[in-house]
């Protein structure tokens, strides 16, 4: 039999955890694979592009969808357990599909579909091209990728957290070629400065860092930002950088817009997930495509 689709997966992933034990994610593969009869040439079947195996890709996807869902959740890094909802869902008649997931107002954020939404855009894909619906695709895989990156930043502590926003700042290329260009201050004595920035040799400028791991749902407002800004004047500093997981009020990034003789930059959530898939920070390249076009001029020439 061909490899089911990964929301065919959805109630044997719920079945695999149904005992409320932690799971690690071979164990749960193994015995999907068991329940669904799968043979060792289904388990083999590779993605075109060669690079994983079908079955752990939408088995990975399932497991996505399922804890977006709030079926299932993961405490730990690589181990699953089911929650109430998921329970609940196992117990009912209803079908454990895409349509049973849109019930969460969460998980239907981030499909960014409802069932009408879905048939619609089944209907427009109808009327485009192959690269429109390719880079349809594309944006669709990054928000889904943006949404378990969060969830990774989100389990780190807050020293890890601030250390991410280092790295990053590094990737980035500031301080760049700088010996111990980046630092995360002592937590006890910070100031208010959680990271520092070095963007000279000799040290002349440095970019002074406050890192807010907030819920996603929580917004940071104008105090916040102003407290920021008298850390920084404590500093005698003229740069500072504030990103959090949450999101800004419009008061906080007017306040930080208007400021004069100080320069505050503020990253949100969004944007902070967007810039470490933009510089490979707690990602990596899974696999490049080549779109190409006909040379129009070289048919042109004189063959």
């Amino acid at each position: 039999m061909a490899v089911p689709k990964f929301f065919e997966f959805f109630e044997a992933f719920l079945r695999a955890v149904s005992d409320r034990e932690l799971h690690s994610a071979k164990d749960v593969r193994n015995d999907i694979a068991k329940a669904m009869n799968l043979s060792g040439e289904d388990l083999s079947e590779m993605l075109p592009s060669g690079t994983q195996r079908t079955f752990d890709n939408r088995v990975a996807w399932a497991r996505t969808y399922l804890d977006k869902a709030g079926l299932i959740e993961t405490p730990q890094r690589g181990k699953y357990l089911i929650t109430d909802a998921g329970l609940k869902a196992l117990s009912s008649n209803e079908k454990i599909d895409l349509a049973y997931l849109e019930k969460s107002e969460v998980f239907r954020d981030f499909h960014k579909a409802t069932s009408q939404d879905t048939a619609e855009k089944v209907q427009n894909e109808k009327n485009e091209t192959p690269l429109e619906i390719l880079e349809s695709a594309h944006k669709q895989y990054v928000g889904a990728l943006a949404s378990q990156l969060m969830d990774e930043v989100m389990k780190l502590t807050p020293i890890e957290f601030e250390g991410l926003v280092v790295k990053l700042l590094l990737k980035m290329g500031y301080g760049n070629g700088i010996e111990e260009a980046g630092m995360v201050t002592q937590a006890s004595n910070d100031g208010g400065i959680d990271g520092i920035i070095k963007e000279d040799q000799l040290g002349f400028s440095h970019i002074y860092i406050q890192a807010k791991q907030w819920s996603i749902e929580q917004t940071v407002g104008k105090p916040e930002i102003q407290k920021f800004v008298g850390a920084l004047q404590g500093q005698q500093a003229q740069k500072g950088l504030f990103i959090t997981t949450a999101r800004f009020s419009s008061g906080a990034a007017q306040y930080a817009e208007n400021l004069l003789g100080v320069k505050v930059v503020l990253v949100d959530g969004s944007a902070l997930t967007k810039l470490m898939i933009k510089h490979n920070v707690g990602v990596s390249l899974e696999q490049t495509y080549e779109v190409k076009k006909i040379d129009s001029d070289f048919f042109a020439e004189e063959l």
